[in-house]
């Protein structure tokens, strides 16, 4: 079968034996505990994947995300507190327009200017950060002072269980929010005439344009939906942390890119899914909360989350040369 030699069977056969092992090297990795906050470390990095995705589908990359999501959520959490806003709804409306805004920015640049993506993200997420810092304030927005029902949102579980020393943990939530915009994304990459847009662009730019695609409204496409999602990413995390910091998702880029790529999305454009991110996601996630609990100093988890990196990209321009050849 035809499902059977897809990159995705191949990513679950290798998440199902990976699990298997670490299972059996550490008996702790099935502890409900450890399941639940699995679950919740995918959220966020898995928001942030979707919008990479879209980027790298269409043959470009973006490392300005994080800074994008950073400003989203550092602005919106200091206009609530400005002005005491105790919402959900319209707060996250704010965040997305600013991940929109800012990520119109980005195709703007590369759309008019004909400039390689890397360049124009590794600049415009300098200058974001920048103006954040320089203009919002360097401090913290800690749990006393973040809205409260912001911070009722993001403590929403779905299942909640109590451990042997009488501990509560849970599922979050938040889960279903990460999935459902998946299915989202999967929608419109698979049954949209704009994500068929986005697939022929990163296979050939001149080609998708003589087959008729508006590829201008392609690359505005991109890097808006990348820069919504992550604004919403941003906002939800401090929801989740119960805390806006203006310097967080520090480095965060690696861990995101490394996942998108271990799913299968190709370096060169043209190839990515939305279950294979998503299986990428939970591989690396899995992966690192694995060292964790070897208790592998997070020096070194740098260092196998960089092999990741090395390895799946090897592995995908081997497996687009061979497919050319």
């Amino acid at each position: 079968m035809a499902f059977t030699r897809s990159t995705e069977f191949i990513i679950a056969c290798v998440l199902i034996a990976a699990m298997v092992l670490i299972g059996l090297v550490n008996p702790a990795f099935w502890g409900l505990d450890n399941l639940f906050s699995l679950a919740k470390a995918n959220v966020i990095i898995g928001i942030m994947a979707l919008g990479v995705l879209l980027v790298m589908i269409s043959g470009g990359i973006d490392v300005s995300f994080t800074a994008i999501a950073v400003a989203a959520m550092y602005i919106t959490v200091k206009l609530m507190v400005a002005y005491q806003v105790d919402a959900v709804f319209l707060p996250f409306v704010l965040a997305c327009l600013i991940g929109l805004v800012l990520g119109g920015f980005n195709a703007f640049i590369i759309e008019r200017f004909k400039m390689i993506p890397l360049i124009v993200t590794l600049g415009t997420a300098s200058i974001i950060r920048g103006l954040v810092l320089g203009l919002m304030g360097t401090s913290i927005v800690n749990i006393n002072k973040m809205p409260k029902e912001l911070i009722a949102f993001g403590k929403t579980d779905l299942a909640v269980a109590t451990s042997a020393n009488g501990a509560t943990f849970g599922l979050t939530a938040m889960v279903l929010v990460y999935l459902a915009l998946a299915l989202v994304i999967h929608w419109v990459l698979n049954r949209t005439m704009i994500g068929r847009s986005v697939y022929a662009y990163g296979g050939d730019p001149e080609s998708a344009k003589r087959a008729g695609f508006n590829t201008r409204r392609t690359i505005w496409f991109v890097y808006c939906t990348a820069g919504m999602l992550a604004g919403f990413a941003g906002l939800l995390q401090a929801s989740m942390i119960w805390q806006a910091n203006p310097r967080d998702f520090q480095g965060f880029e690696l861990d995101v890119i490394a996942a998108v790529v271990l799913g299968g999305a190709s370096i060169f454009g043209g190839r990515g899914s939305v279950l294979g991110t998503v299986l990428g996601v939970f591989m690396l996630v899995m992966v690192k909360n694995s060292l964790i609990l070897m208790k592998v100093d997070t020096t070194w988890q740098r260092v196998v989350v960089g092999l990741i990196i090395i390895i799946a990209t090897a592995i995908t321009a081997w497996r687009d040369r061979k497919k050319l050849g």
